[in-house]
């Protein structure tokens, strides 16, 4: 009978333990990479949250804009995305995604050539929620009313959460002249056009019946007898008109140019702006336009208390007024005919350049105003349908004391 021995007994019992010690090995290998995989995504969530920074107006930034709403309570620019925080208006906006309910943000902005330094703080509502979020900032109001054409400007923004710094950032934009109107713009949903803003409210902030030259101006009229005195609407239309050609008159004796010039130099298929001079602008060179002519006359008219109204068709404004208290009545004037300017391109059939020669200077001057009101109101009733839907590239704006709580003028 052959021995037994329990050698090979051993020799599994000890490759079966082995085979457990690898697997445990295994196991806790795979559980630190878990845990570290999961320390890491941790601190990817929680310490490294993505700031966008983004505008509604593909990088430009109009200080005609931000002068006439500055305080006013008034949606010229629409929010980029819902959920929003802050005031709208502002032309520079952070997307930030909070972490836990009632997240508490900062967002530092460096001095500008523009503004000043400025530090606003906002609290997300929501937790896991992507805000757009509109810091205040600190305007130079006289720097940007000075800003007399296009430049880049940096913005430096620098965002904390729940009292972490987050990443800074850094945009450049198109600071744009004062003289340039925004016209209107297509408000983004996402990526994409969703709709075309129409801004041309904002042609009342260079109506500006608050101008210090005003006076003199008014005085000047005055002087040339024509009338007595400014009353408004407090006698007959006849009298109202006759206010309004008093300041006809003093212009021409100005001896104002026509100059057309009123193109922006922004090439965007995004934004659209014109060119306007302000009135200051206006005086001082003796040049106007359609639209320079128009606000121009329309400041002196709400300066004596006629309601004015500005008339844009496409490629060309006029300016209107109430001729009573009651509104009942109104009247238009072509306002390029202020200038030195070729009334036979008005009404080739007349003459009337050879009729004007030999006359006064007040003579003339109250038979070109006589004619701007028959050419203007011509267009008036040619365009007056589309005028009252409000058509594209068609407004009708009375500058009213109502408008005058949504926009400023902006002067200079």
């Amino acid at each position: 009978m052959e021995p037994t021995t329990d050698k090979p007994a051993k020799t599994g019992i000890v490759r079966i333990q082995i085979t457990i010690k690898r697997r445990e090995l295994i196991l806790l290998l795979a559980a630190a990479i878990l845990i570290y995989a999961g320390h890491a995504l941790y601190k990817h969530v929680f310490n490294n949250t993505d700031v966008e920074v983004t505008d509604a107006l593909a990088g430009n930034i109009f200080p005609s804009q931000i002068i006439a709403t500055a305080t006013a309570d008034n949606n010229i620019i629409l929010p980029i995305d819902t959920p929003f925080i802050g005031n709208a208006q502002n032309p520079i906006a952070v997307r930030i995604k909070s972490r836990h309910k009632n997240s508490k943000v900062r967002i530092e902005i460096a001095e500008t050539p523009f503004s000043r330094h400025s530090v606003s703080e906002f609290v997300l509502p929501e937790a896991w929620t992507e805000y757009t979020v509109y810091p205040d900032i600190v305007w130079n109001y006289d720097a940007l009313r000075q800003n007399a054409q296009p430049t880049p400007v940096s913005i430096v923004i620098q965002t904390s959460l729940n009292g972490s710094h987050l990443q800074q950032s850094l945009r450049t934009m198109s600071m744009r002249s004062i003289n340039e109107c925004m016209l209107g713009y297509y408000h983004l949903q996402g990526r994409r056009r969703k709709e075309f803003i129409n801004t041309r409210l904002l042609f009342a902030a260079y109506v500006n019946e608050d101008n210090p030259q005003i006076d003199g101006i008014l005085r000047e009229a005055l002087s040339t007898r024509i009338v007595n005195r400014f009353l408004g609407y407090q006698r007959d239309s006849a009298t109202v008109i006759n206010q309004v050609y008093a300041l006809w008159n003093v212009l021409q004796r100005r001896h104002f140019k026509y100059s057309s010039i009123s193109n922006s130099s922004m090439s965007s298929n995004m934004v659209f702006a014109q060119r306007v001079r302000t009135f200051d602008d206006a005086m001082k060179s003796s040049q106007i336009n359609c639209v320079d002519g128009s606000v121009l006359l329309a400041s002196l008219m709400r300066a004596i208390n006629i309601e004015p109204i500005l008339v844009r068709l496409p490629s060309h404004m006029f300016v209107g007024f109430y001729t009573d208290r009651q509104h009942k009545n109104k009247t238009f004037l072509e306002t390029t005919m202020i200038g030195d300017v070729n009334l036979d391109d008005y009404f080739p059939e007349e003459n009337l350049d050879s009729t004007l020669q030999g006359l006064t200077q007040n003579q003339a001057s109250r038979i070109t105003f006589e004619k701007s009101m028959q050419y203007a109101n011509r267009q008036y009733l040619r365009h007056r349908e589309k005028l009252a839907t409000q058509s594209v590239g068609y407004m009708y704006l009375e500058i009213t004391n109502e408008i005058r709580k949504k926009i400023q003028p902006i002067g200079k």
